[in-house]
């Protein structure tokens, strides 16, 4: 597996942009994104934050995703932190893994909600059914950088 795109954005309904690295910050997330400013959409205070830090999309769904809604999305619309090339959830499923010199748990699923179509002007809804990524923690900061190994 490899992380093939890391994106970020300062603000909520901002429109998010590919860093080539970025420092992931344990408890708060990535440095520049607005999870980790507590200010992105999802930050209120009944919601959950500790599974708010960092969200991971499989490289190969995007294709899947445009298939089902006819539409040409890019990574960025998706609104997902990294871009993993050849993810394998059940390889990383209830384990700590690297990506530069950062670790990760993954949490919890990241299902579409009606936000990200109403930003997108597109219901995504279905597109993204089963396919909409996951949500991980940061277990130790560090630095992660675009082609890095996801490595046990």
């Amino acid at each position: 597996m490899i992380l093939s795109h890391i994106i970020i954005g300062k603000k909520a309904k901002d429109p998010l942009h590919y860093v080539s690295s970025v420092e992931a910050i344990k408890g708060k997330g990535l440095k520049g994104d607005r999870y980790y400013y507590g200010v992105g959409a999802f930050n209120k205070p009944q919601l959950n934050q500790k599974v708010r830090e960092v969200s991971i999309f499989s490289y190969k769904d995007l294709e899947k995703i445009n298939i089902r809604l006819n539409t040409k999305l890019d990574f960025k619309s998706l609104r997902r932190n990294l871009i993993i090339k050849n993810f394998d959830y059940e390889i990383l499923k209830d384990k700590e893994f690297t990506i530069g010199t950062a670790k990760f748990k993954i949490v919890r699923t990241c299902p579409p909600c009606r936000y990200l179509s109403k930003i997108l002007k597109v219901d995504i809804m279905n597109g993204l059914k089963y396919i909409g990524g996951y949500r991980a923690v940061i277990t130790q900061s560090g630095i992660i950088s675009k082609n890095d190994n996801i490595l046990m």
